[in-house]
Order: structure tokens, then sequence, then C-alpha cells
């Protein structure tokens, strides 16, 4: 039982890391007013990078995540999980926020576990079941053109007795931070780098992570960044009180690195990371207390189907009937010179 338990913890855990694993921002950055340092401004020509989101904009997304883990402790008992999980995913339509902002609705439509082969029937229920109580629940974002996270909050399903609030607040940040990259204040070119330093609370840890991108490639509104991704953690204890158990985190590192394809105009980016973790963790339930070294590989990608935005199709139509009713007048002053 205990072993479920801590499986079942670092799980939901290392899925928010992974989450937050290849961008990330709070709204806290919209206090500071600076939160990217560019270290390198790139090759000329530099120009501003700006996202501009039409009214009406939608994504769908697919995200999947899968895990290879192993936990060891000093008896010499060793737990070896590769769950995997996938999220679909609605965002949009988009709309206008306060200070010329966009805000938009984020819905977990559907979450699933991906359990290997021959896993234990009991903890694959398990991990089912802790992924299913996402289904439907999500909430609302508010971000500026560059990316930066105004104000968010949870819709009603989300707020479910059975939900763990913490959670999803972890999972709406991190779908925001997912999605979209953090652009600099300044002009940029091709080969620019700039790094997003930041304070993330994941799942009641705290966490100091490093974001920092490399510009490749921009064609138009298409962006391709390569992303690399530093985590750390101090010393610090968390307890899960309906599971009974105090989680110490001793120390934590991550590293990530991978490739985000965005689109200016879009709600989010294609992105696919890759990287490893390596955390020492002292676990105490009512029974006893144990040293676990967990050691993890993961990959993420997300797939996205960006929408025609309502403005933009709005502006096509009327374009149609304007064209429709010009070449009419046209047609009829033909006539009457006729």
């Amino acid at each position: 039982m205990t072993k479920q338990v801590l499986s079942r913890a670092l799980i939901l855990v290392s899925a928010l890391l992974v989450l937050n694993g290849c961008k990330s921002d709070t709204a806290k950055d919209a206090d500071s007013g600076g939160p990217v340092l560019v270290l390198d401004a790139g090759a000329e020509p530099r120009e501003t990078l700006r996202y501009k989101i039409e009214h009406g904009t939608s994504t769908t997304a697919t995200m999947d995540f899968g895990l290879a883990s192993m936990a060891t402790s000093r008896r010499g008992a060793a737990l070896s999980v590769t769950p995997g999980v996938r999220l679909y995913i609605v965002s949009g339509p988009s709309m206008q926020g306060k200070r010329g902002s966009t805000r938009f609705d984020v819905r977990i439509v559907k979450a699933e576990a991906i359990v290997p082969t021959g896993i234990d029937p009991a903890l694959a229920k398990d991990l089912n079941k802790s992924a299913s109580v996402l289904n439907n629940v999500g909430g609302w974002v508010e971000v500026d053109d560059r990316g930066i996270v105004q104000r968010t909050e949870l819709n009603d399903a989300a707020k479910r007795s059975d939900v763990p609030v913490r959670l999803l607040v972890m999972i709406i940040n991190a779908r925001t931070s997912l999605a979209r990259v953090l652009l600099p204040a300044e002009p940029v070119g091709v080969g620019a780098r700039w790094e997003a330093r930041k304070d993330l609370v994941l799942y009641g840890f705290k966490v100091s992570q490093v974001d920092t991108y490399t510009l490749a490639e921009k064609v138009g509104d298409d962006l391709k960044l390569n992303v690399q991704v530093q985590q750390s953690a101090v010393p610090q204890t968390i307890t899960f009180e309906e599971e009974g158990v105090e989680l110490t985190v001793k120390s934590f590192k991550m590293n990530a690195t991978g490739e985000v394809i965005a689109n200016l105009n879009a709600l989010e980016a294609n992105a696919s990371a890759s990287g490893d973790s390596t955390g020492m963790l002292s676990v105490k339930t009512v029974d006893d207390t144990e040293e676990i070294e967990i050691d993890r590989a993961f990959q993420v990608r997300m797939t996205v189907k960006y929408d025609l935005a309502t403005a933009e199709a709005d502006t096509a139509v009327e374009k149609a009937k304007g064209a429709e009713k010009a070449e009419k007048r046209a047609g009829e002053k033909l006539e009457a010179q006729e």
C-alpha cells in the first residue's frame, strides 16, 4: 500500500514537472516587469516578437507524456514504474481582455493513463482513476502579447470535492507555460538567446527553474526555437494529509532539452522535449520512514491543431459579400449605360 501511495504521489509530481519542463511563467511575472533576460540579441535584422491573437481563435491539442522511473530504497527494495499520461485539451475561442490582453478558456476534455503491459492491476486501476478526475476540468487564462500570464481562474468542474484544487491550479499554469514561449521585450534576430528565471510551486513543492531559448529560425509569424530547461529544489517537506504521507525532498535536479514550433497568431505551440531528473526523498508514514532515490527519464510531445479565428473568418465572409455587392452594382451600372 505504501508503495502505491508513494508511486501515485510521485507520478503526479513528475507529470507536473514535465508539464512545466518546456516553458513556464506565472501571474507573478506580470508584476516583475522584466522576467526575461536577453543573453544574445542575435543576427540582424532584428524585430520585436509579439503574439497577435485574433478574436475567436481556438486550438485543440493532444499531449502525451512518457515516463520511465526507478525508485530504490536503502533496504534494497526497488520499484520500477513506466506510466504515461495523455491529455486531450481544447483552448479558446479567444476574446479580448483588459489592456489589450487575450483571454481564453482551457478545458481537458479527456485524461487517460497510458500504462505498460504487465503492470500491477491495482496500480493500473489507481493510475486511471487519478487521471480520470481531470476530465472536463480547466478554467480560463489571460495573457499579454508577450505570453505573460495576467490572470487565471478555475471552472466549476475544477471545484468538485473529489478534484485536488492545488493540482488543477498547477495544471492550468503548466498548460499555459507549455503552450507559450515567454517573449523578450527588446528586438531579436535569428540566433538570439534569452532566459526566464522563476520560482514555481508544484503540488506544494517550491522549485527554481531557468528556461533558455534559442531562436533557430523565423519565417513570417512562425518561430522555431530550441529550449533548455533546468530545475532544482532545496530541502523541503510536504504533508499529504489524505494519504497519511509526509514527503521530504532532500535534493532534486532536472535537465531537459526540446524544440518548439510556435505561431504568433495561435494560442498554443507544437512542442517536444525529453530529459531526466534525480531526487532524494524521505517518505514518512504511520508505519515507518523510508529513504528513496528517484531517477527518471521523460518525454513529452504536444501536437496542436489550429482553428481559423472567428474574426478572420468573419473578415473573409465580409470581403466576399463586399465583392458580391460591388459586382452587382457594376452590373447594374453597365445595364443602365446600355
